[in-house]
C-alpha cells in the first residue's frame, strides 16, 4: 500500500536542489506537492515538470525568515490546498567560515535559515496538526551538524540548532499521533559550492571515504525514509558506518579532525 497517497506535503527550499527533486519524487507517489521558495519563476518550473508528468503541485512563493510572510503562505495554503500531512522543512542558507571571518548579518542569515524558517512554518500548522492528531515534521540539517568540522562556526550551530528542534519535537509529540524526523546527508553534488567559494576546500579530507551524492539520491531516502516514518533519515551508508565509529569511539572523532580537518590560516 502506497502510504504516500493524496497526502499533502509540503516542501521549503523547494526551487532547487533536494527540495525540487524531493518535491518530485514525492509527486510520482501520489502526494500532493506545496512548494514553497522566495523564487516564483523556480518554483513554476519544478510545478510545471511534476503537473505535466500526471502529478499535483501548488506554488507558493514565500520568504520564510519572515514570520508575518509565513502567517499569509499558510492562511493561502490552509484554504486553497489543506492542512499539511507531511512538512519538510528544508530552506537553508549558510557559508562555512570561522567566527572573526563571519559578517554579524551572515550569522543572523544563517539562524534564520534553516532553523527560524522552520519553527515558523512548524508552528503556522501545528494547532490543526495536533487537532486532527496526525503529521509529520521533517527537519533538514547536514552531517556537520552531528560531526562538527574547523572553518564552520556558524554554519554548523544553525544546523545543530535543527537537530535540537527535531528532539524538542519527538518530546513534544509523546501521547500524540505526530512524528519528527531528522534528514541529514555528507556531501551533495549542488551549486552551494560554487555560490560560496571557499567552503568546498574545508571539507575535511576524511570525506574522500564517503561517497558523493545526488540530489535525486537524496531525496529517494527522504521520501523512502518518510514513508517508513524512520526517525533519522540519512546517507549514504559509509557515511552511518562512519557516525556509528565517531558516536561510540571519540577518539576517531579527534584523530580525523586532526589529520584531516581544515586549519585556520
Amino acid at each position: 500500500m502506497n502510504k504516500l497517497n493524496n497526502k499533502v506535503v509540503l516542501i521549503t527550499g523547494a526551487s532547487s536542489g533536494i527540495g525540487a527533486e524531493s518535491a518530485k519524487q514525492f509527486a510520482n507517489k501520489n502526494s500532493i506537492v506545496v512548494l514553497v521558495a522566495r523564487s516564483e519563476s523556480n518554483l513554476q518550473m519544478v510545478a510545471k515538470e511534476i503537473n505535466s508528468n500526471g502529478g499535483k503541485a501548488f506554488v507558493f512563493p514565500c520568504d520564510v525568515t519572515d514570520y508575518k510572510a509565513v502567517d499569509l503562505m499558510s492562511a493561502m495554503v490552509k484554504k486553497e490546498v489543506g492542512i499539511p500531512d507531511i512538512i519538510l522543512n528544508n530552506a537553508g542558507s549558510g557559508i562555512w567560515k570561522f567566527v572573526e571571518e563571519t559578517a554579524y548579518e551572515e550569522a543572523i542569515d544563517m539562524i534564520k535559515a534553516p532553523y527560524l524558517a522552520a519553527f515558523f512554518v512548524t508552528k503556522a500548522f501545528m494547532p490543526e496538526m495536533l487537532q486532527r492528531n496526525s503529521g509529520h515534521i521533517v527537519n533538514m540539517t547536514s552531517y556537520p551538524g552531528f560531526m562538527p568540522m574547523a572553518g564552520a562556526t556558524t554554519y554548523i550551530a544553525s544546523r545543530a540548532a535543527m537537530i535540537g528542534f527535531y528532539k524538542a519535537l519527538r518530546a513534544d509529540f509523546y501521547h500524540t499521533k505526530l512524528k519528527s524526523s531528522i534528514a541529514y546527508f555528507a556531501k551533495v553534488q549542488s551549486s552551494y559550492w560554487k555560490n560560496n567559494p571557499g567552503s568546498e576546500e574545508r571539507i575535511p579530507k576524511a570525506q574522500v571515504l564517503i561517497p558523493v551524492i545526488t540530489p535525486e539520491q537524496a531525496a529517494k531516502k527522504i521520501v523512502s525514509g518518510v514513508a517508513k516514518g524512520k526517525r533519522k533519515i540519512r546517507g549514504p551508508f559509509m557515511m552511518v558506518v562512519i557516525e556509528f565509529f565517531t558516536y561510540w569511539t571519540p577518539f576517531i572523532t579527534r584523530f580525523i579532525m586532526d589529520k584531516t580537518g581544515y586549519i585556520r590560516q
